[in-house]
């Protein structure tokens, strides 16, 4: 992959030419995608592709707040499409076939690209709404995977234990190499920024592409992603004995578990949409042996870790990345989670390539933030600093020290300062 990108630029620098303008809709070239559909647009954000069909809403419900500011007016190109791929747990555009993306590219160019796979096991629009629409409002190309496999069945994917989540990893490699080599055909020059963005799953993935493909991308935003480690902590390690505890009535399990004080108005929630489908379609996926009781499962006696070891971090980033994590997170406890990572990545002696903000009140995902505005923050606007302070950071601006973010008020719950 790396030589096709050297040959490429190589190519392209000595004697190809511009096929399309930023402010054409001439065909544009996804290299290694087995089938793409055009289409020109008055506006890629989601208030413009609402209307027209060219986002799916239920990919990304409930993962924002209601008030996150929604820009419109960005004319361009978008183009739908998927790799080849044997898999179809995804049906967006009554395709049934998986490694599905989505690459807009703004008639307004500035430059940058951003690469993102989508959270949990939702398909390609999940960013849409989180991510897409402030980053193409600023001018960036914007390319979304699924990730290869999708839905709570994602795990039936691949041959054996740990394949589909290593695909993970693999199509967002794909997606990036081939979405830097479509924007350098379309606009006439390659790309001079990539950064990787995701949440959660999403999250995880610029994790692991900047400790392993770190040479495709000049930095990334990690909002809450999932930390993978053969030792622990992980999913399995965590949520199971969370379960335990909720369901016989001992809140201090779930305390001891790595939850956050102060999070029990959440617990109820999460234990009916999260917690226990999270829990059984992980160890599904890395321990499809197990016969017990899920909420009885123990990861430390189970003959998973060399499974876990293909996805496991490391720490040991090669660019510059923003972590941003909700210290009410109740899915992933932010304990169990970010504080642990950035211990990772000091222990590899990359501090000096992160910031790590704690947000104060926020929560795994925004749609709470609705029911319960007095208690959480949205971490939406945190996401849109975190993403403006890296750009600062690429442009060689330091952005703020890590530190903890205290809740704002109310008022200011739109709007969130990193330092």
């Amino acid at each position: 992959m790396r030589l096709s990108l050297v040959i490429a630029g190589v190519l392209l620098a000595t004697s190809a030419t511009p096929v399309a303008h930023a402010d054409t809709c001439a065909p544009v070239f996804v290299p290694g995608a087995a089938h793409t559909e055009q289409s020109c647009l008055d506006d890629l954000t989601t208030t413009g592709t609402l209307k027209t069909g060219h986002t799916v809403q239920a990919d990304w419900a409930g993962l924002t707040s209601a008030g996150l500011p929604a820009p419109s007016g960005v004319p361009g190109v978008q183009v739908d499409g998927y790799f080849p791929d044997t898999s179809t747990t995804n049906t967006n555009h009554g395709w049934n076939h998986d490694s599905q993306f989505v690459l807009r590219l703004p008639a307004r160019w500035n430059g940058g690209l951003v690469v993102s796979g989508s959270p949990g096991v939702r398909r390609q629009y999940a960013n849409d709404r989180a991510i897409g629409d402030q980053i193409l409002a600023a001018g960036y190309a914007f390319a979304a995977t699924d990730k290869g496999n999708t839905g709570a069945d994602f795990f039936t994917d691949g041959k054996r234990p740990g394949d589909a989540l290593v695909e993970w990893n693999d199509r967002v490699t794909q997606l990036t190499i081939a979405a830097k080599l479509a924007v350098t055909f379309h606009y006439g020059r390659f790309p001079k920024r990539t950064i990787a963005a995701g949440l959660s799953n999403g999250g995880y993935l610029v994790r692991w592409q900047l400790e392993n493909r770190a040479w495709l991308y000049d930095g990334g935003v990690d909002w809450e992603g999932t930390l993978w480690r053969a030792e622990g902590p992980n999913l399995l390690t965590f949520l199971p004995p969370a379960i335990r505890g909720f369901r016989d009535g001992k809140p201090q399990q779930v305390l001891d578990a790595g939850f956050a004080p102060g999070s029990e108005f959440l617990w109820p929630y999460h234990k009916q949409v999260y917690w226990d489908l999270t829990q059984r379609i992980y160890r599904q996926e890395v321990d499809p042996g197990y016969i017990g009781d899920d909420a009885d499962y123990d990861y430390a006696s189970r003959p998973v870790h060399q499974v876990v070891a293909r996805i496991e971090l490391t720490g040991r980033i090669g660019k510059p990345m923003i972590t941003l994590h909700g210290t009410l997170d109740s899915l992933l406890p932010i304990s169990q989670d970010s504080d642990v990572y950035q211990r990772m990545i000091a222990a590899q002696g990359r501090a000096h390539l992160q910031r790590y903000y704690r947000i104060e009140g926020g929560n795994h995902v925004d749609g709470l933030y609705d029911a319960y505005p007095d208690l959480l923050r949205p971490m939406g606007p945190c996401f849109r600093a975190a993403f403006t302070a890296l750009a600062g950071w690429l442009n060689g601006r330091q952005p703020p020290a890590s530190a903890t973010i205290p809740r704002p008020a109310a008022t200011d719950a739109a709007t969130c300062a990193l330092g």
